[in-house]
């Protein structure tokens, strides 16, 4: 062996005899290191442009007792059996309607002023996602305008828009049979009634035959049960999931993964159907009910997506519905004064037999204020939240007069609650608690802008809101008028079912024997929307 194949041997490295400790010990404290710095840098980009901006620390703060806010969490908790969280919550927000929150270490904020809120849903739109509110709804909803940000949530958007667009040129027309039988529903019952659940039924069977092409109801009885029961079920899980943020996952029961299959495999049915009859023909023999499904189809060309479209649609336009309708119903009958000023303004306008159109109802300005002033105490979407997707600030809250901007980091989550906003005495003055459908009459309120938001806000805004609010009238007058595309043809909506109702039963009522409470301290069912945790009683004669 030579010299330098003997000094070749001694430098040979055995992989064995060598640890990997020391390399990945090295790897980490620069992967560690690396964060720190990135984190630091991040934090000095933050402050450099809160400054630019003049942002100023929020000095409001949520008071608590014990350790991470768990006084506060306990005291949510309790108040939940009583069925009056928002009211226990009213005690914080009507002082503070800019507030820092810590809760299990982590900072977040919530806000009941208009100009946060604008400026979250509207001015700095882009700057907000979501969060974890996808999570919590997709298991229902899957794709859609409800769990999607960015460009897939600005192409669902447009597509459902188009169709919204399409239906707003329809008459109040496709309501009359369900209107029809709501009433035979309502006619047959004795004693006192709960308006409540019909309404739900009502505004389930008209929304699955906007969508679908047909009622659910048209499946037959059991078909239809096992498809609200489903939905109700599916629609109240979902909404404990929210509350449950980025936790969402540890609340997935069984019976929630079997109930949102169920929902999923009827709407798949009736896009099953719309497509065959689509191959059958090109002809006469479609169906023009079917149309919606086929125009979606079109554009997204996945079955599967058109199903999630349609249960977004559906959950938007049936719960929405059916809770402003009740809730009007709840005021009209705790308040007889109002009720027969409507039905004098219903009385005058329509006589019996006549066939009610959008003409009639734009000559019934006090049913316009009724429902404003319902969907003010009851917005569709009481609390909500958004996550910063990058740093931006709220326009006020900070400072010692509440009046600077503040700075938000890159996933801070900030809550509003309109519901709570909507209750602001320095909007409506010291009788903001009470149902008075006057204050909306002149222009008192003319400028109110972002202080009202009955259907949301911003590019987010409900695209049926007109549709429902036709609806919803035309039972009124029977009941009210609910047909929801825009925000004018979502009151003509409402006040389609509202009329109807109160022509059918002149003696409409309040049973004597119910309490009266204020408004805001009844019980509520809070979901994804607020309704009322005892129905809506009435007597009819």
């Amino acid at each position: 062996m030579s010299i330098l194949e003997s000094i070749a041997d001694n430098f040979v490295i055995n992989p064995r005899s060598v640890s990997l400790w020391p390399i990945l010990m090295t790897i980490a404290l620069a992967l560690g290191l690396y964060i720190v710095l990135q984190r630091r840098w991040e934090y000095q980009a933050d402050q450099a442009f809160g400054r630019s901006h003049g942002c100023l620390p929020m000095e409001t703060k949520l008071p608590y007792k014990w350790p991470l806010a768990l006084d506060i969490l306990k005291r949510q908790y309790d108040a939940l059996p009583s069925q009056r969280l928002l009211a226990f919550q009213s005690q914080y927000l009507e002082k503070m309607p800019n507030m820092e929150l810590h809760l299990f270490g982590q900072v977040g904020y919530m806000t009941t002023d208009p100009r946060n809120i604008e400026s979250i849903l509207s001015t700095r739109f882009e700057d907000w996602g979501l969060g974890s509110r996808r999570g919590g709804l997709f298991p229902l909803l899957g794709e859609g305008i409800f769990t999607q940000d960015g460009r897939p949530w600005k192409h669902s958007r447009e597509i459902l828009r188009r169709q919204f667009v399409r239906l707003n040129f329809k008459d109040l027309s496709i309501f009359d049979q369900h209107v029809d039988d709501l009433i035979a529903e309502l006619s047959s019952s004795e004693g006192v009634v709960d308006f409540q659940p019909a309404f739900f039924r009502f505004t389930l069977a008209t929304t699955t035959a906007l969508i679908f092409g047909e009622p659910i109801s048209g499946l037959g009885n059991e078909d239809h049960d096992t498809f609200a029961n489903c939905f109700d079920y599916a629609s109240m899980i979902s909404a404990i999931r929210l509350r449950l943020a980025d936790f969402h996952w540890a609340y997935t029961p069984k019976a929630f993964t079997k109930a949102c299959d169920t929902v999923k495999r009827y709407a798949s049915h009736f896009v099953g159907e719309a497509l065959k009859n689509e191959e059958r023909s090109h002809s006469q023999q479609k169906s023009q009910s079917q149309d919606l499904i086929r125009d979606l189809y079109e554009a997204l060309k996945s079955p599967a997506l058109v199903r999630d479209q349609l249960v977004h649609v559906l959950i938007a336009g049936r719960d929405t519905t059916a809770c402003l309708m009740s809730w009007t119903f709840f005021l009209l009958v705790r308040h007889p004064k109002v009720l027969y000023r409507l039905r004098q303004e219903i009385n005058s306008i329509l006589l019996e037999g006549d066939q009610l159109t959008r003409a009639h109802l734009q000559q019934m300005p006090y049913l316009k204020c009724i429902l404003n002033e319902t969907l003010r105490l009851y917005p569709q979407l009481p609390v909500n939240i958004r996550v910063a997707l990058k740093t931006t600030l709220l326009p006020v809250g900070g400072g010692p007069d509440g009046q600077s901007p503040v700075l938000i980091r890159r996933g801070t989550g900030v809550g509003y609650s309109v519901y709570h906003m909507h209750r602001h005495k320095d909007l409506y003055g010291d009788d903001a608690n009470e149902f008075r459908p006057e204050r909306w009459e002149g222009s008192g309120l003319d400028h109110i802008g972002w202080g009202f938001m009955p259907f949301h806000g911003g590019p987010r805004i409900c695209l049926g809101s007109e549709f429902f609010l036709s609806m919803a009238s035309l039972v009124v007058l029977g009941a009210a008028d609910l047909v929801c595309i825009t925000e004018e043809f979502a009151l003509m909506e409402a006040s389609c079912g509202i009329v109807r109702v109160i022509q059918k039963f002149p003696k409409l009522r309040l049973p004597p024997d119910l309490p009266q409470e204020p408004t805001g301290l009844e019980k509520q069912s809070l979901t994804i929307v607020v309704s009322s945790a005892e129905g809506c009683k009435v007597l009819l004669s």
